[in-house]
């Protein structure tokens, strides 16, 4: 019996042939054990690129002119869409998507520190991207301080050590091309109650002001946003 086993254990084995696959077979089998990894990086693929398309800005149309708000308070939501329709008014496009669009950022901290920094943080990127023209001030001279940014109304730039506000901002109250505006109510609501009011009670006490350049970086479509000043401007009075 034990040799009959032993026999049998130690019984010549031929190796098995080796199978002989076509090209259309190896591609079969590969595919039938790697499927699911092949997926799973065409979908990690596709999101990473979603993402950097984005934030590249690739395939997205800009505003035809970009206006920056700097200010303590944040202005109401419906405050800010009557500035955009007060510039689109006078405004062309100038992106040539068939419509005259502004948009307006906010840069406000609202009198809380960390919300100060944060609009302080995003606005020095806006200024060194150069995304923004026209700006909308609170305070002109602390901003020219604190930025040194803006160009004087006749367009030059002011000398590196020069911060001084004069000759440099308009009040809004002072154009007539946005004096003369209609702008319409605001109303939100803030604690369960509704606060409502005149949107140029909000507007009338700040100041226009536009972008200088001392590189050769600008703002998109500068040449636009130029001649929209000019209709902004004609005949203020500083």
């Amino acid at each position: 019996m034990a040799s009959e086993y032993l026999k049998w254990k130690y019984r010549d084995v031929k190796p098995e042939k080796p199978v002989t696959m076509t090209p259309a077979e190896k591609r079969k089998n590969w595919w039938h054990y790697h499927r699911w990894q092949v997926l799973l990086g065409a979908v990690l693929l596709a999101a990473l690129a979603d993402i950097a398309w984005h934030a590249s800005g690739l395939g997205e149309t800009l505003p035809d002119y970009q206006i920056a708000y700097v200010g303590t308070d944040p202005l109401p939501e419906d405050t800010v869409l009557a500035v955009e329709r007060a510039f689109s008014s006078l405004g062309d496009d100038i992106n040539g998507d068939g419509k005259v669009s502004v948009h307006l950022t906010q840069y406000a901290g609202g009198g809380d520190a960390e919300a100060a920094y944060s609009a302080g943080v995003s606005l020095t990127a806006d200024l060194l991207e150069c995304e923004s023209y026209f700006f909308l001030l609170e305070d002109p001279e602390r901003f020219q301080t604190e930025y040194h940014s803006l160009c004087r109304l006749d367009g030059s730039l002011p000398a590196e050590n020069d911060n001084s506000a004069d000759g440099i901002c308009l009040a809004w109250s002072r154009c007539p091309a946005l004096a003369g505006q209609d702008l319409g109510a605001y109303s939100y609501s803030l604690l369960g109650e509704t606060v409502s009011g005149d949107n140029k009670t909000l507007v009338e006490p700040l100041f226009l002001g536009r972008r200088g350049f001392w590189t050769e970086k600008t703002t998109e479509y500068p040449e636009g946003c130029e001649a929209l000043w000019e209709r902004l401007t004609e005949g203020a009075v500083s």
